[in-house]
């Protein structure tokens, strides 16, 4: 996944960073003449008497004998060579790679979309699922209902619909090796609709609660993917929103939701990450034009026309240079998670939650200013 140069003790070496099949990470260190093995496949011999039951769970560094690096491309490095030769930005096309492949971003793209508050739409998760759930749906009604019309009209068709889709998803779930994210996004769809399908409430923290206790019993490594948790996060704020202002149309509901998913996340952004600018707050608008981006940029690449959109990606990037530094104590994410569970009980608390919220975003305003 990862490989690059370290110097320790006036000694250089190569530095690596694996994922196997079964989707366990970890380290690993080869000489420094060690060939360039980036996106490819490997066959190893490693030493696993240091490796604990935490660090399978997480990730760990084993010593290890490179027994072959294999030269035949799989289909997600095909895909990512496809990607590549639509660009000349090695940037670009790396933002590409992590959109549509699941590929890690470089150090400095994930510092810039942080710092523009815009992380969450590089890494493939529930919004990327909801994009693409829509997009099969509108494919698949039309020649379903051809077929439905003339052979069996007896069907459901909203069942049935849902299961090629919710196939189709798995199949991509899978090619890109169930990142934590889309992994819950895609629990949560199939749950969803089960529930929806039997006449059970489906918006409530009893849903999400369920999705978080089954996937962790099923992969209890997502326990320590903060990837996992951010994703559980962003859900939890959409809920809670749609719980106590049910009472507001769908139009306000709309416009609404992605300012206060955006303030709510904020404390989690700033404690975890703590890159900010004057820009950060525009990624509301921003996350809201990837709903367009996303597919238009799929039909582009599909079309061979995928650099059309560069020169939007570069501007953007451009922003994120006058950028600062914050440090907040991880006490007031603590505190700030504390409010919003009591806020699931107590509507009373919610004014004091957005306050205390809101309070992250003007402190950080004013550091940059």
């Amino acid at each position: 996944m990862k490989q690059y140069t370290k110097t320790k003790d006036e000694k250089s070496y190569q530095l690596l960073k694996l994922k196997t099949d079964e989707g366990i990470n970890f380290y690993t260190t080869a000489k420094e003449s060690f060939p360039d093995a980036k996106g490819k496949r490997l066959t190893l011999e490693i030493y696993s008497d240091k490796i604990t039951f935490y660090g399978y769970l997480t990730s760990f560094y084993a010593y290890s004998k490179t027994k072959q690096i294999h030269q035949s491309q799989t289909i997600k490095q095909r895909l990512n060579s496809a990607i590549a030769s639509e660009h000349k930005n090695e940037d670009i096309t790396n933002i590409y790679q992590a959109l549509f492949s699941a590929a890690p971003l470089n150090k400095g793209l994930q510092t810039t979309f942080s710092t523009l508050g815009v992380s969450h739409l590089l890494a493939i998760s529930g919004f990327h699922l909801g994009v693409l759930s829509a997009l099969l749906f509108f494919l698949f009604k039309p020649i379903y209902s051809y077929f439905q019309n003339r052979y069996f009209p007896y069907r459901n068709s909203k069942s049935d619909i849902f299961l090629a889709v919710a196939l189709s998803l798995l199949v991509y779930l899978n090619f890109l090796d169930s990142p934590p994210s889309l992994l819950r996004a895609f629990a949560m769809l199939v749950i969803g609709f089960v529930l929806y399908d039997r006449g059970i409430k489906i918006i409530s923290m009893q849903t999400l609660l369920l999705t978080v206790i089954l996937l962790l019993v099923l992969f209890p490594k997502l326990l320590f993917s903060l990837g996992f948790w951010l994703s559980i996060a962003g859900v939890f704020y959409i809920f809670l929103f749609l719980i106590h202002f049910k009472h507001l149309g769908k139009l306000w509901q709309f416009i609404l939701i992605p300012f206060w998913v955006y303030i709510l996340m904020l404390p989690f952004s700033l404690v975890i990450f703590g890159n900010f600018s004057i820009y950060h707050p525009l990624s509301i608008i921003w996350t809201t034009l990837f709903t367009l981006f996303y597919p238009l940029s799929i039909f582009l690449h599909l079309i061979g026309q995928g650099d059309l959109l560069d020169g939007v990606l570069e501007s953007l990037m451009l922003l994120a240079q006058s950028q600062s530094t914050i440090e907040l104590d991880d006490v007031w994410l603590v505190l700030h998670i504390v409010l919003s569970l009591i806020s699931i009980f107590k509507k009373s608390f919610v004014p004091l939650l957005l306050f205390f919220s809101l309070s992250f975003l003007i402190y950080a305003i004013n550091h940059v200013t």
